[in-house]
């Protein structure tokens, strides 16, 4: 049952009276993408009981240093464990980014060349290659900025009663593996496909070439170098960290047997903490300005910040250009888990928001009040947008089923609201004229509804570009 109704800090550090303030309003300012006309901001409580969240971490970063950490709500609310700046949360796909400074790290070492192919540095499992890479290699580089032509997107995990994959398993595509066979669906170097697939052989690769575990590897060469005592990649779980742990959730219900194992550790089995998380950004901020070489080189920082093919996706991270200011960042999602960060490549900022959910807008909106309290040079300009009110008896004609392919969307009315639900997601609708509407989860994205003689025939959504789905009104 979602409990989080007290929004109160479990930790004892004392912090300064401007810190505090900062603190406060940060609470006090959660911000979506759009901002509609005379609404005030969220505060955090609001919002952690409005997206039925039962815990959250996080840290802020200021002047390439921890400024503060803090912990609402439960780790595990059966247990009444309350989340605590050093609670572990599963950071699901940012286990990429720390991923790629593993990579890149086995290359300034010498070990690897990350413009080789692939099946130069894999010895128990070799990339199939067929007529759809057209005689093309896969590279590291690939691997890292998912520009490879790789299937498989992502991974549902596996219970701990079950029956756990090895790593060759996952990537054949065979029992007790839950996921496809990883290959090729088009060729490298053509275009941007997120792979986590193309990530698990990141990881084979490590084990291939240092003939040890990686979880070993990250831990000794990653994580502990740069002070993350207490994160992990690995399938089992020390006793020692049980009670640090933080239970996953999908809305009010507990996941089965608290959260799922994902072998695929490269692409989403990292543990660890806001507090924790910040010291990776630091250390990428402080190595690009070559006064930290922990980890890589200012030179080899330098490439894992750089986007290879497109304008984002580099090297585990993505770079988002605001304006000209540049920031690095990576977000997660696990069953009942997701996660987020961002780290300014200029001036030191940065922060790290984690929850024990699967809904992560809450953590977009934790991140724009962070970004507008401490001042992050064009970060956050918001949209502008008025809304209308449709009249309560005009919004029967919106309600009913919506279809696209093997889509179902279903539109309810809710006390003179409409909503739109989707696999389990429910979403306001706030109308900007009878056709058009948005909503919070899905930035700048218009949807249209469709009319023909006042009568609804389904509605469009238009995405980047000049990409549409349109929607059929089925009943």
């Amino acid at each position: 049952m979602f409990s989080c109704v007290v929004l109160k800090s479990q930790t004892k550090k004392k912090y300064s009276k401007e810190v505090e303030n900062k603190i406060t309003q940060v609470e006090n300012h959660l911000a979506s993408w759009v901002e509609i006309e005379n609404t005030p901001k969220w505060n955090l409580n609001e919002r952690m009981i409005f997206y039925k969240i039962e815990g959250l971490s996080i840290a802020v970063i200021k002047d390439y240093k921890l400024e503060w950490a803090k912990g609402y709500g439960w780790a595990d609310s059966a247990e009444s464990r309350h989340v605590t700046p050093a609670t572990l949360f599963q950071a699901a796909s940012i286990s990429k980014s720390l991923n790629g400074i593993g990579m890149l790290k086995l290359a300034q070492d010498k070990n690897i060349d990350v413009n080789r192919d692939i099946n130069s540095y894999l010895h128990s499992w070799k990339f199939p290659y067929d007529s759809i890479s057209k005689g093309k290699k896969i590279t590291t580089l690939n691997l890292l900025s998912h520009t490879g032509g790789i299937n498989v997107s992502g991974f549902d995990g596996y219970q701990k009663i079950d029956s756990i994959p090895n790593i060759i398993q996952i990537l054949n595509g065979i029992k007790p593996a839950n996921s496809d066979a990883v290959k090729s669906v088009f060729e490298p170097d053509l275009k941007y496909k997120y792979s986590g697939g193309g990530t698990v052989i990141s990881q084979l690769i490590i084990e291939d070439v240092l003939g040890k575990k990686y979880a070993d590897y990250m831990e000794s060469n990653i994580l502990r170098p740069i002070g993350m005592q207490n994160s992990f990649y690995t399938n089992t779980t020390l006793k020692s960290k049980f009670k640090l742990l933080a239970t996953g959730y999908n809305g009010n219900k507990e996941v089965m047997m608290k959260y799922h194992i994902y072998p695929e550790q490269a692409a989403a089995g990292l543990w660890t903490s806001p507090t924790e998380l910040s010291k990776y950004v630091i250390e990428i901020q402080k190595s690009l300005l070559g006064k930290s070489n922990k980890l890589l080189s200012p030179e080899m920082t330098k490439l894992m910040l750089t986007p290879y093919l497109d304008n984002s996706a580099a090297l585990g991270v993505f770079i988002e250009d605001k304006e000209g200011t540049k920031y690095f960042r990576h977000g997660g999602v696990n069953e009942g888990f997701t996660s987020l960060y961002y780290g300014s490549l200029e001036d030191g900022n940065g922060a790290v928001a984690m929850c024990n959910s699967t809904d992560k807008t809450i953590l977009y909106e934790i991140i724009n009040s962070i970004a507008t309290v401490y001042k992050w040079k064009n970060f956050y300009k918001p949209e502008l947008k008025k809304v209308v009110k449709i009249n309560s008896s005009e919004l029967k004609k919106y309600t009913g089923k919506y279809t696209s392919n093997d889509r179902e969307y279903i539109i309810s009315q809710v006390n003179g609201d409409l909503f739109l639900e989707l696999s389990g997601q429910r979403w306001q609708l706030y109308f900007t004229s009878k056709t058009d509407f948005f909503v919070y989860q899905a930035p700048e994205i218009i949807n249209q509804f469709v009319f023909s003689n006042d009568k609804i025939q389904g509605f469009r959504i238009k995405l980047n570009g000049d990409k549409n789905i349109v929607l059929k009104k089925t009943e």
